[in-house]
């Protein structure tokens, strides 16, 4: 599938004062870890908790091995181990070596989370890379953050981030966009494709709440009719009721926000009439995964093949280039997704440098130096040139693989890309699009 490089039209944006976006031309399984000594797999009791800074800088990982979003963690922890691995080969942070310790996330239903951030506080953690789902960091932000901890997510994309408790400059940042980018570029598309009656189905968590209501706001805005939106508890195990109320609406096209229950909802809407073939439907990030058989893997969940031909996806983030990919399966060969490998590698390269301009590895330090690092210096794009940068005196702006990442005063990207990718018949997706926008405060 040839992707597109022309600008495009964005006319639900156009409506929304706080984007400014354009078109930009040019982007599982547990996965495999590195065997790099630095990198442990999981702390253990007797390690001391994260305080002050000991001179080595400790990077906690909280993603997801287990639970709905398990499919995002081998890139995200690739990205974390590759950026762990160049750093120390560029000589580490204030003269010693990073060291990385993993824990899992889990998911909400789960409910890990807190306990493993306990272990990874216990281990030194000074930064902590994670969660992948907003609804797990709420869960744990406050414990990270009083304990003088950064926590720096790669895909966090609620826009509670930015609001409330949590609208202060504090110790939590983020390397994707809130959903106000994701919603506007979701919903300009459907626009853009003509669907003027659309019904959005949704899960009733932090994620799919303010998605959909992004979303709906957006349709609404370009001028076409939110049908219906339903929504379903995370614990939910049919989705019958929603599903029925979504095919009465008669709708002309469907946004799905869900995550890997997605391979549950798509056979409900193909019995009702109302399944991709029938109806042109959207996906999102959290379910914008390989849906492909893998004989190898009996206990991945897919669907059979053609069932998503022509459904189209939302993945924020800029593309994987070549290089950064090759790289990334120098850590984990079995890579088969990419998806925010450059966010999770570009907030441990930013901590490292923050550490650096901080010339500390505390937590509270890194966390004051992180939104400099990446505005208003020199133009850097790799650790050893920003780095050197850095020993010379120079303030620097730190641009990645995931793009110009331009974090505002509350931690959150003011500047990102989202991708837009396409089914074809083996359930997995290519990218088609690149949409870059600028969020104004």
């Amino acid at each position: 599938m040839k992707r597109r490089t022309t600008r495009s039209s964005l006319v639900a944006v156009a409506l929304a004062s706080s984007l400014v976006l354009a078109a930009c031309g040019d982007d599982d399984d547990g996965g495999e870890t590195t065997d790099d000594p630095t990198t442990s797999d999981s702390p253990t009791e007797s390690e001391s908790t994260s305080t002050g800074g000991d001179g080595t800088l400790t990077v906690g990982m909280l993603l997801p091995q287990t639970g709905s979003l398990a499919f995002l963690g081998p890139p995200e922890f690739a990205g974390v181990d590759l950026a762990i691995e160049e750093i120390n080969a560029a000589g580490g942070v204030l003269g010693q070596d990073v060291v990385g310790v993993k824990g899992d996330s889990g998911d909400t239903d789960s409910g890990i989370a807190p306990d493993e951030t306990d272990q990874l506080l216990k281990a030194g953690s000074d930064v902590i890379i994670g969660a992948a789902s907003s609804g797990v960091s709420f869960t744990v932000i406050d414990k990270i953050m009083s304990a003088g901890v950064v926590q720096f997510s790669p895909a966090n994309t609620s826009t509670d981030f930015d609001t409330g408790d949590y609208a202060e400059p504090d110790l939590y940042f983020r390397t994707a966009p809130s959903d106000i980018l994701q919603g506007a570029v979701l919903s300009n598309l459907v626009l853009q494709e003509q669907r003027q009656n659309v019904a959005i189905l949704a899960r009733q968590d932090a994620y799919g709440e303010t998605l959909a209501e992004e979303v709906k706001k957006g349709l609404e805005n370009g001028g076409s009719t939110v049908a219906t939106t339903e929504f379903y508890g995370e614990k939910a195990t049919t989705y019958d009721t929603q599903v029925q109320a979504i095919a009465d609406t008669n709708p002309d096209a469907i946004v799905l926000i869900a995550f890997e229950e997605t391979t549950s909802i798509i056979p409900e809407l193909i019995k009702l009439g109302v399944g991709p073939a029938d109806v042109p439907t959207y996906f999102v990030d959290g379910n914008t995964a390989d849906y492909k058989e893998d004989p190898a893997d009996p206990e991945k969940k897919f669907l059979p093949p053609g069932s998503l031909t022509g459904v189209k996806g939302t993945i924020p983030g800029a593309e994987a280039t070549g290089e950064f990919r090759e790289r990334l399966l120098g850590i984990n060969p079995k890579l088969k997704d990419y998806s925010y490998a450059g966010e999770s590698y570009d907030a441990t390269v930013v901590s490292a440098l923050a550490a650096i301009a901080a010339e500390s590895d505390a937590g509270t330090d890194i966390g004051a130096n992180i939104v400099d690092i990446t505005r208003e210096g020199t133009k850097c794009t790799a650790f050893e040139e920003c780095a050197a940068l850095l020993a010379d005196g120079e303030d620097i702006d730190y641009d990645g693989a995931s793009g110009p990442i331009e974090l505002g005063e509350t931690g959150s990207p003011t500047s990102a890309s989202i991708g837009i990718y396409e089914y074809g018949e083996d359930n997995t997706v290519t990218p088609v699009d690149y949409i870059s926008g600028d969020i104004a405060g």
